[in-house]
């Protein structure tokens, strides 16, 4: 298959699943938001290289929202899905949801956007297939993608 074809979302789709135990908490039973972030990264980095079947590094963390404290005990998982694709980038949707085993009952705790950049076995920047939108809801996450690049484009462009 031609690497430059066109991929679905689904195809490079990542979910990881880990219990958070003590060590991962604070004195409150609370996940520390660094080991939530940590995990979003790498979800969201496995989801990019499986699209572009290379090395990606994080260039940006758009956004990152935490709605709901995670707890000791939980079983969370980070569910990352491509939203867009440029040239050589990536931005992955990374969707956090916390699952207390013994009563069944689960919550989405965080949201994030992560843009990736694919490289080269020189380590340069390298161009990354299409993302194919199969769905409407895609195809609105790719317009806000979009938006979220341009307004990213501006801002470096103000500080440069």
């Amino acid at each position: 298959m031609d690497s430059q074809q066109p991929k679905t979302g689904a195809a490079s789709r990542v979910t990881l699943s880990i219990l958070m135990g003590p060590q991962d908490t604070n004195n409150l039973g609370n996940v520390h938001g660094g080991i939530i972030m940590k995990l979003v990264d790498e979800a969201g980095a496995l989801a990019a290289m499986r699209h572009a079947r290379a090395p990606v590094v994080t260039v940006a963390v758009d956004s990152m929202t935490f709605d709901e404290p995670v707890r000791v005990g939980n079983l969370v998982m980070f569910n990352a899905e491509l939203t867009y694709t440029g040239r050589t980038s990536i931005e992955v949707r990374v969707e956090v949801v916390a699952e207390d085993p013994l009563h069944g009952t689960s919550k989405v705790t965080n949201t994030a956007y992560l843009v990736y950049v694919a490289l080269d076995a020189q380590g340069r920047p390298t161009p990354v297939p299409p993302l194919l939108y199969e769905t409407d809801d895609q195809r609105l996450r790719a317009r806000q993608a979009q938006a979220r690049q341009l307004y990213r484009k501006q801002q470096r462009e103000r500080r440069s």
